[in-house]
């Protein structure tokens, strides 16, 4: 399992990958396909040319098994660096394995130091993986604090990944 960090040459695959993660977030938000019939994601360009923002694809035994974005943002907290899950997809096939959680912790380790990962509250399966997968790496019990954002409730973990 690994996280290879993507370059613009993998733009057309993420794309892809995209379009199936966001086409599982259409159950929980009013997301329209555009004229293309494809779900639009306007950021994904950003991840080549803003030096905060980190792309990887996952990897299982060689096969494509997903997407990590991350982003470090500046916290309110004396504007300290933060470590933000932007987005995190695991093909459904890799799902319940233990493989989601595996490769957060790739990640968590890849960037130590303070994170947020933002799940939206309507997302109960999520929110469960987050906590579980969170209190495993920091060996400690995780509660997610609440917060309006775009007119929707997220559960927020915020916590620190340094050993």
């Amino acid at each position: 399992m690994e996280l290879i960090a993507a370059t613009p040459a993998h733009e057309s695959l993420l794309s892809n990958l995209l379009q199936l993660y966001i086409h599982d977030f259409s159950e929980l938000l009013r997301l329209k396909l555009g004229p293309d019939g494809r779900f639009a994601y306007p950021d994904l360009p950003l991840y080549w040319s803003e030096p905060s923002r980190f792309p990887f694809l996952a990897t299982v035994d060689g096969a494509w098994a997903g997407l990590v974005f991350v982003r470090q943002i500046h916290g309110a907290a004396n504007d300290a660096p933060t470590w933000d899950m932007v987005e995190f997809f695991v093909l459904r096939g890799y799902r319940h394995r233990g493989i989601g959680t595996r490769l957060a912790h790739l990640a968590f380790a890849r960037f130590p130091g303070a994170w947020q990962v933002r799940v939206i509250e309507a997302n109960t399966t999520a929110a469960l993986f987050w906590r579980q997968a969170i209190e495993i790496y920091t060996h400690a019990t995780r509660e997610p604090s609440r917060e309006i954002l775009n007119n929707a409730a997220w559960q927020i973990f915020r916590f620190d990944s340094r050993p």
